[in-house]
């Protein structure tokens, strides 16, 4: 299996999307693949094991892309060998009357990881300056003093938030949670595809919505917003990476690696016995032995 160098992934710099491939090419079969994704699963699920050992850190994965990227079946895939209960996924809806009377990252913060423990945002706080800056009709919903109408929602307003969630994240990795953000960069003509499969699959028929097509016709001003979330906020201390969509194994395998290779810089290790403890273990060996 070729391989990646998944930091040139890493935004670092300004990027363009229409410059950035939706596919790569990683030269083997879908069986090498998972087979590849199963070994960095098992990785990542004893690195899991040591990381809540050690409770020092937690890791928050934030998944974007436009709708049919494939967020829900990599977080099956990629997470598949995790110890459950160290994992909580959150998949943010539109906010209901409870989270809007809060400022718009309140619902976010009640879902970060504990110590030790992972927590996956499919669909993330980025939201608050991707769909409601198509939509800004979303933002009169939040009751904010200074806008009364959309014409209140200036530049100035998205480049704000852009800095309060830096802001926010800044705060929370200097806390001790370890922060990964995804974007999965699909094709304009293999979501075309896989809206077709959605209604050509019985079983996946329930996923279609006819929003989902007027949410394409959107797909230019999508991309740019997205260039500019990508450009604003991907930081050393928050990352983004743009992940090649269009093969879903490949996605998924892509940022399983990614994972394990960011997390590995990391010293995560078991905590020592106490003195007293270790010094002892022989007579509390024997003494569970003289029990049998």
């Amino acid at each position: 299996m070729k391989n990646i160098d998944t930091s040139t992934l890493k935004v670092t710099k300004p990027i363009q999307l229409k410059n950035i491939p939706t596919l790569i090419d990683v030269a083997t079969s879908e069986k090498k693949k998972e087979k590849e994704l199963q070994k960095t699963r098992e990785k990542l699920s004893k690195l899991q094991d040591k990381m809540y050992a050690h409770n020092k850190y937690g890791v928050l994965i934030c998944l974007q892309g436009m709708d049919t990227a494939g967020k829900d079946s990599l977080i099956r895939e990629v997470f598949k060998e995790f110890n459950a209960r160290g994992v909580v996924v959150h998949s943010f809806k539109t906010p209901n009357s409870t989270e809007l009377e809060h400022d718009y990252l309140w619902r976010h913060y009640l879902a970060l990881p504990e110590k030790g423990k992972f927590s996956v945002f499919n669909r993330t706080h980025y939201e608050n300056v991707l769909v409601t800056r198509v939509h800004p009709n979303y933002i009169l919903n939040e009751n904010i003093p200074s806008i009364n109408s959309v014409e209140d929602i200036t530049p100035a307003f998205w480049e704000t938030r852009f800095e309060s969630i830096n802001a926010f994240e800044k705060h929370i990795t200097s806390n001790g949670i370890i922060v990964l953000k995804f974007y999965l960069h699909l094709s304009k003509e293999e979501q075309r595809q896989r809206l077709l499969r959605r209604l050509e699959t019985e079983k996946h028929n329930w996923k279609f919505s006819p929003g989902d097509l007027k949410e394409r016709e959107l797909w230019n001003t999508y991309q740019e917003c997205y260039e500019d979330v990508l450009n604003n906020t991907s930081k050393d201390y928050a990352p983004w990476f743009v992940v090649p969509a269009d093969n879903k194994e490949t996605a998924r395998y892509i940022v399983a690696k990614i994972m394990l290779d960011e997390l590995n810089k990391y010293d995560f290790h078991y905590p020592e016995l106490q003195d007293d403890i270790k010094s002892n273990i022989k007579i509390y060996h024997d003494q569970l032995n003289s029990e049998a």
